[in-house]
């Protein structure tokens, strides 16, 4: 007689799994989620007394073949930070705040606490930034993915005042930019950089100009800039906020410009960490090309104006702020 944990399904390793993240999902838990764990949807109150006309922001996003070097290194404890903080980030481009994230994690053979560690790595991300993780899929798909590989999703509901909302429509001529420090690749340009870091590296290798093994670097947690730029949308002080994902700088700043303004961008006026110096240099890689993949050490750009700039700087000490350039006319 036939049965699912034959083909390959197992229930038993789902509900285990579920009493393991049990505790950390509780623990992103606020006054505004009316719903427990189990329930088909998840409930939050919808009620924002602090805001005059609250507005919704969502955005869904992976973390792509960055997944790759965490089964290399059979680390997986802080992949699931990456993506809801690279969610985060971008609801953020809008001045909106998290309010909850939901996650999807598949795997062709579900293993308790490598599932585990994933999801409680979405939880300890959602804590840091304010955010419940009120509800998520964990499918078990057998022949779809690799043994010991899996992929992850996540979709992020966020908040803003209506009189905050950042989207680019304010952004003039002589307008500052000021860049905030990476803390790697963040969860973009890895099919580049693996194909060509790994051909004469391992995860385990030390590289001079690395701090730690290439792995640990090709794996830091990509960064959020919530607690650092919310305060600035709350005051005002942004025409323009930019995360630096797939794209780089140019492609993902353009977004946001008015139709009759450029960049103009001192690629030199801040220091470019070593790992991205040593993927060109293994690879060849053209500079312009270089410039299009990777966020090449800055991964969000402010935009404000030039009598803001102090105190944004100042408020930003912590994320390694800088000016970067300015807006020009065409």
């Amino acid at each position: 007689m036939s049965t699912y944990k034959e083909s390959g399904v197992d229930i038993a390793a789902g509900e285990e799994t579920v009493d393991k993240i049990k505790p950390a999902i509780k623990s992103t838990f606020n006054d505004k989620v009316l719903s427990d764990l189990g329930h088909f949807g998840g409930f939050y109150d919808a009620k924002f007394p602090e805001f005059d006309h609250p507005v919704l922001v969502a955005s869904t996003d992976g973390v792509g073949t960055k997944l790759k070097v965490a089964f290399k290194m059979d680390k997986h404890d802080t992949i699931g930070q990456c993506l809801v903080n690279h969610c985060v980030n971008d609801i953020l481009c809008s001045g909106a705040k998290p309010i909850f994230f939901l996650d999807y994690f598949a795997t062709g053979k579900l293993i308790p606490d490598s599932a585990a560690s994933i999801i409680t790595g979405f939880a300890t991300a959602c804590r840091e930034n304010g955010a419940a993780l009120i509800g998520g899929e964990t499918a078990e798909m057998p022949s779809i993915y690799a043994d010991g590989e899996y992929d992850l999703s996540g979709t992020i509901v966020g908040v803003v005042d209506k009189k905050n909302i950042v989207n680019g429509q304010n952004i003039r001529e002589g307008d500052k930019l000021i860049g905030l420090k990476s803390t790697g690749l963040h969860t973009n340009g890895y099919s580049l950089a693996r194909n060509v870091l790994f051909s004469k590296y391992d995860v385990n290798s030390q590289i001079d100009g690395l701090d730690g093994s290439l792995g640990e670097n090709l794996l830091a947690v990509h960064r959020s800039y919530l607690h650092e730029v919310y305060p600035l949308v709350e005051e005002g002080l942004l025409t323009g906020i930019s995360h630096i994902t797939g794209g780089g700088m140019e492609g993902n700043t353009m977004r946001i410009m008015p139709k009759d303004l450029i960049l103009d961008i001192d690629w030199k006026s801040w220091e470019r960490p070593r790992l991205f110096s040593l993927i060109q240099e293994t690879g060849d890689i053209d500079e312009l090309e270089m410039r299009k993949v990777f966020n090449l050490g800055i991964g969000m750009v402010l935009i404000a104006r030039e009598e803001n700039v102090d105190r944004i700087l100042r408020v930003t000490h912590g994320a390694g702020s800088q000016i970067i350039g300015e807006i020009r006319k065409i």
